[in-house]
């Protein structure tokens, strides 16, 4: 099969050079695409938070690029074009565009707005562009998103659109506006997040067109083939450089008060036969679907443990629907994690399972030995993710909506690296922006009191997890409520080769008299003028043993405050002489090397 594909390459009519410039060229359109969504919303969630994806699929639904698109809003772009050219066979044409986010038929959650452009050229259907864009305000029964309670997606109250035409020959359906701007809260902030999505899929479309004019309908199907082959060759050989091996690995969320009072245990299997160059993933072994929303759509489930096996592997793999024919997925029906049964609640299948299933892969490949995987990556959607919603007192009473991305997890360590502070969660791991907390207080009738680091959060190792963030933030004047859905109040994110473990989530609402009252993982709160929430996020899982830390980079944490001295002495085996008041503070070499030794 490898050789077949070598051949192929071989044989194809389009050298190097020009596959090295349609490939970049690709790239780039899609930032083009990124940077017009992303100056072109009104929401902070998307204009501010960085909470979209754009990507490139060919007419034949396969994804052919997705620049620094969210592994997993991009890694299923291409279900949701087949889904698009199933339901309207034959009736695709230029100047359509689709609006798709059902999570039953490709889509990742209701609130990932799917903009689908087909884009023609000399007549034919050559890709469409994608541009998922996550909404501040989707309609649904509660003023968030995030719809953990409800038992199906009639309880979460979303409208759905499953790849339903909203533009044709380039003029816009009204009926579909109306009926958004008829059950969104936010319908003037949804409608310009609604126009900037389209105006990001259509500069796609353009850049495209110019594109097949440049090198020509021939060129550039020669490419289309040749990058797809070339991209699964790259896994190929990534994947012999693995040691022949079957692994195991096993996880759980969090319980979830009466409907999940054990939480859900998570399980993957990964079998790495190099010789095929194939790995194998089973997750057939999960519970069947459950009554709330943390079910994983199709999507969601595929996208997870595939990017945790791209997180463990050469990072220079292009990552398409080339490089995946080499990875094979076991999904069930009806499960929890699989292919959801209808209709149950997948609001939160972005997030929190998804989450936790890239971490037990990503740390599955670390029992291969040092140098292979990562640690657990910090988790929970803790206060910090918050979507934060009331009127605002400013103009004169004017509902707001928004999410919160003001607060990251720690990151997970790697073989070589310490986590990333800017991490956020496993599913975005470091690709979104943080939240400018002047522009979400200009945004929206808040303040926000501080937002630091947690001191000595992150997992111990011979490279260290990151610690996690702590804010906190209440109303101006009128009451504004919070909701969030938080993994990693119980279960912590682990360290693998002998690292420590993060710090898990807590999250708190503080009184207007100074009383603390610590809050459930899954939140709704209403916080009155002079009271304020508090929050940390988890830190991530440490690699290694932390004895075998440099301890002048344990020194250099301390100073940074990132670690303190007590868990230096104490985790790390490090000492030091002088102190850190007066910047004297330096390595004891001998007590260190003395302490280490026991």
């Amino acid at each position: 099969m490898i050789e077949k594909i070598s051949n192929s390459i071989e044989e194809s009519k389009i050298d190097p050079f020009m596959t090295a410039i349609l490939a970049n060229r690709m790239d780039g359109i899609i930032r083009e695409m990124t940077n017009t969504l992303l100056r072109a919303a009104r929401s902070a969630v998307i204009s501010s938070a960085r909470d979209f994806s754009c990507a490139i699929c060919t007419a034949d639904n396969q994804l052919l690029a997705s620049a620094e698109g969210l592994p997993i809003h991009i890694f299923g772009s291409h279900l949701q074009t087949k889904t698009m050219c199933e339901l309207h066979d034959g009736d695709i044409n230029e100047g359509d565009c689709f609006l798709h986010n059902d999570p039953y038929s490709g889509n990742t959650h209701a609130a990932d707005h799917t903009f689908l452009v087909p884009v023609f050229f000399e007549g034919e259907h050559f890709f469409t562009a994608v541009a998922k864009a996550h909404q501040a305000d989707i309609g649904n029964a509660a003023p968030t998103t995030y719809m953990a309670a409800a038992k199906d997606q009639y309880e979460e109250g979303a409208l759905i659109f499953p790849a339903v035409r909203i533009q044709r020959n380039y003029k816009m359906i009204d009926d579909v506006v109306r009926m958004c701007r008829s059950r969104v809260r936010v319908p003037s902030q949804w409608y310009g997040d609604f126009l900037a999505g389209i105006g990001s899929a259509r500069i796609g479309e353009r850049r495209l067109k110019e594109l097949c004019k440049k090198y020509g309908k021939e060129t550039i199907k020669q490419f289309i083939d040749h990058w797809l082959d070339y991209s699964e060759e790259r896994m190929c050989h990534a994947i012999q450089k693995l040691p022949k091996s079957e692994l195991f690995n096993s996880g759980a969320h969090d319980p979830f008060g009466e409907l999940l009072p054990d939480g859900i245990p998570l399980k993957v299997t990964l079998k790495i036969d190099p010789e095929k160059a194939l790995i194998d993933l089973d997750l057939l072994d999960h519970p069947p679907n459950v009554d709330c929303g943390f079910n994983q759509s199709e999507a969601c489930a595929s996208a997870s443990v595939i990017a945790g096996v791209f997180n463990s592997i050469d990072p220079t793999v292009p990552r398409n629907s080339g490089s995946f024919r080499r990875i094979i997925l076991h999904l069930k029906d009806g499960a929890v994690v699989g292919k959801p049964k209808f209709p149950h609640s997948c609001s939160i299948a972005t997030t929190n399972i998804a989450d936790r299933l890239i971490n037990i892969t990503q740390a599955a490949f670390a029992q291969l030995g040092d140098g292979w995987g990562l640690a657990e990556g910090g988790v929970g959607l803790g206060a910090g993710f918050a979507v934060v919603s009331g009127n605002d007192h400013r103009v004169d009473g004017k509902p707001y909506v928004n999410q919160l991305h003001i607060a990251s997890n720690g990151g997970p360590a790697g073989p070589t690296s310490d986590g990333w502070i800017t991490y956020a969660i496993p599913v975005v791991g470091g690709l979104m922006y943080r939240d400018s907390v002047e522009i979400d207080e200009l945004k929206h009738p808040m303040q926000f009191h501080y937002l630091r680091l947690v001191t000595g959060s992150g997992g111990a190792g011979k490279y260290r997890g990151a610690p996690g963030q702590e804010v906190a933030y209440g109303p101006i004047k009128e009451d504004m409520n919070a909701i969030w859905p938080c993994d990693g109040t119980h279960f912590a994110p682990q360290g693998v080769r002998g690292g420590n473990h993060g710090k898990k989530c807590s999250h708190f609402i503080v009184r207007s008299d100074g009383q603390e009252e610590e809050l459930p993982n899954m939140v709704v709160v209403r916080i009155s003028k002079g009271e304020f929430i508090r929050g940390n996020q988890s830190g991530g899982g440490g690699y290694g043993d932390p004895f075998e830390r440099d301890p002048n980079r344990v020194l250099k944490d301390v100073i940074e405050s990132y670690e303190t001295i007590e868990r230096a002495n104490k985790i790390y085996g490090v000492y030091f002489h002088g102190s850190l008041a007066d910047n004297t503070l330096t390595v004891d070499k001998e007590a260190t090397k003395e302490f280490r030794k026991k």
